[in-house]
């Protein structure tokens, strides 16, 4: 990269520094910083259903989100500045390979190759708990599992089953088909610990005990 496009790049990444500041400082001094009782008028937000202050809500949100937004991206600006200071700028972070000046020109902040930023990005659409990659049945059985015939011992179905017996936030009028309190959960209608309605017949031994 030649110098004049590395001059180029270090204004830019200093003016973005700049205004992300600003648009920081901007928000917080905009009643952020304060609460939300306070911005309201309000002694008390405890004894107001929550929809009565929805509009407040939903601005302080939104400044909320646009603050966090604004900090992770001034923290990668600050990044790319560092990594002009070390002499690593046009490196990426990941792999070391040298980041395309294309790349650089549309996002000046880019601290990894399209390659590398591309994996990164990647996001697991049914993200799992790390334990259950060791973990092995019937431990690793839930109620998820899409083969209900092939594990019949107490798993996460029956535990969830075992929990929302004693009642949750659900009433008959939001689980269709439920006429009581009693058929709140799926399959509540079940033998509990038999596989084949055969099992629950009585029997009695040959020498007359049950």
């Amino acid at each position: 990269m030649d110098a004049a496009k590395y001059k180029e790049l270090a204004k830019r990444l200093y003016e973005e520094k700049q205004d992300l500041l600003k648009q920081i400082t901007s928000l917080e001094e905009s009643g952020l910083e304060t609460s939300l009782s306070y911005s309201t008028g309000e002694l008390s937000v405890c004894d107001n259903h929550p929809a009565d202050i929805g509009d407040e809500l939903f601005e302080r949100s939104k400044d909320i989100a646009l603050k966090d937004n604004a900090r992770v991206l001034l923290s990668r600006v600050e990044k790319a500045l560092k990594k002009m200071d070390n002499g690593n700028y046009e490196y990426c972070s990941t792999c070391g390979k040298e980041i395309p000046v294309a790349r650089l020109e549309a996002i000046p902040w880019a601290n990894e190759c399209i390659q590398c930023q591309e994996q990164y990005d990647i996001v697991d659409s049914i993200p799992r708990p790390l334990e259950e990659e060791v973990l092995t049945p019937p431990f690793q059985q839930n109620f998820l599992d899409h083969d209900k015939n092939e594990f019949i011992g107490f798993d996460g179905e029956d535990a969830l089953q075992a929990v929302m017996r004693y009642g949750s936030s659900d009433t008959p009028q939001d689980i269709p088909g439920s006429r009581n309190y009693k058929k709140l959960f799926n399959n509540s209608d079940e033998q509990q610990g038999i596989v084949d309605p055969a099992d629950a017949i009585p029997v009695k031994e040959r020498d007359g005990s049950p």
